[in-house]
């Protein structure tokens, strides 16, 4: 990922130096399990852990001579071990390493998402909360419908987020899987009990069965949770750019003091914030193609999935961590304009009860099909001669309904007053606590 775009430590994570601290990590834990077993003398993983110290220009120099980034590692490492090198990667096999090591830096990874991802849904909650009842028209096909209030729009964003942090758990522990099989998973030069003593040492499950590599139908699906999480931010701002449109004018993402919108129009105030995030998610989405296209490998494994996973799977991670970043700072410092609210929904002079007046005059008329006609009528003259529909209708329907009835159709508390139910049961359950750092 660009560095535009990466924040320092989703960065660090990905980063070059770090892998190889895991990598050592992961030899480490191996030769530990080693010992607590007898197959290695005691004191060998310290001294290891100790001596050894992940050079990594030293390591792409051998690696331009072994072609070969595992043993480049091993032999740079070994360069500062004496004995103890011998039992550094004993029985193991190259992805034994990479797909254990892997595994910690996504557990890690989605750590970090999922502490990006509270405070969007704590924010969230207070702003479906402040806007409870704050009446705004709803629109279908861009069009009005009927009002709904503002709180009930973030209600499902914070709802559909809050099932986004579940999923990201969900696929935090199908990745959270190590393997020290050997080359075909049979556990020909170690067994099972290392692997299983050196996965838990690393807050890692041990794989219930493996060939030379850990599945990447986990993978796949943590790649889907991830997809799905920018897109609902990108739903989330999609919503924000289309409110701050001249014409609507109801919500705004902040623009910093001293921010500039268009170089050549001074009065220009941009969704850029918005417009980023939604950028983002066609990256996201575009990552998750090739990540299901690695589940399928020829027999026991092949490298082919190698090559893609070293790009989509830090640039998805940075992608949706700055993603999220954006997003924060969008909903922190979102201008919400009621008065604006107010205004458009009045503007459509009273269109939006025409399903109340409907049902009214369909048990007077004893018809829908007669009752809706005569809405409908009332209604496209109504938007024509830009006249109220209520003044409109006692004209097409004289003697129909009462002044008493008119007052209780054409209410707009109506559309606002039955969402306390919905609010109290999405807010009722305490956004679920995040995993514990592995």
């Amino acid at each position: 990922m660009i560095e535009r775009y990466t924040l320092p430590e989703m960065g660090e994570l990905w980063s070059e130096t770090s892998r190889f601290r895991i990598w050592l990590e992961v030899e480490v834990a191996a030769v530990r399990a080693m010992e607590s077993l007898g197959g290695a003398p005691a004191g060998t993983a310290e001294a290891i852990r100790c001596k050894a110290k992940p050079d990594a220009a030293r390591i792409r120099q051998i690696e331009e001579v072994v072609h070969h980034d595992v043993i480049a590692f091993l032999t740079q490492v070994s360069e500062s071990l004496g004995e103890e090198q011998t039992y550094l990667h004993r029985g193991m096999t190259s992805s034994d390493l990479l797909d254990t090591a892997l595994a910690i830096q996504l557990v890690r990874a989605c750590e970090a998402i999922a502490r990006r991802l509270t405070p969007i849904g704590q924010r969230l909650r207070a702003l479906a909360q402040e806007h409870r009842h704050t009446p705004m028209m709803g629109r279908t096909h861009g069009v009005h419908a009927e009002p709904i209030p503002f709180g009930a729009k973030v209600l499902v964003w914070f709802a559909e987020m809050e099932r986004h942090h579940a999923r990201l758990q969900a696929g935090r522990e199908e990745v959270r899987v190590g393997k020290l099989s050997g080359a075909v998973g049979t556990f020909a030069h170690l067994p099972p009990e290392v692997e299983a003593r050196t996965c838990a040492s690393l807050g890692l499950r041990a794989a219930p069965v493996s060939n030379q590599i850990v599945q990447r139908d986990r993978h796949a699906f943590l790649m889907a949770v991830l997809a799905g999480l920018g897109a609902t931010a990108e739903k989330i701002a999609t919503e924000i750019r289309h409110l701050q449109r001249t014409e609507v004018g109801e919500a705004f993402e902040p623009f910093a003091p001293g921010q500039k919108g268009s170089s050549a129009m001074p009065h220009k105030r941009n969704p850029i914030l918005c417009e980023r995030i939604t950028g983002l998610a066609r990256l996201l989405r575009g990552f998750l193609v090739p990540a299901y296209e690695n589940v399928a490998l020829w027999h026991e494994r092949d490298i082919s999935h190698s090559s893609v996973e070293r790009v989509i799977l830090p640039d998805a991670f940075i992608a949706l961590d700055y993603q999220l970043h954006l997003l924060g700072r969008v909903l922190d410092g979102l201008e919400v304009d009621t008065a604006r609210m107010r205004e458009n929904l009045e503007s459509s002079r009273g269109l939006f009860f025409s399903q109340r007046v409907l049902l009214a005059l369909t048990d007077r008329l004893g018809s829908r099909e007669k009752a809706y006609a005569l809405v409908q009528a009332a209604a496209m003259e109504a938007w024509r001669e830009r006249r109220p529909l209520r003044e409109v209708l006692v004209s097409h329907a004289p003697g129909m309904l009462s002044v008493a009835e008119l007052d209780r159709i054409f209410d707009l508390e109506a559309f606002l007053g039955e969402l306390d139910p919905v609010f109290e049961r999405v807010l009722a359950t305490p956004w679920a606590a995040d995993p514990p750092q592995g």
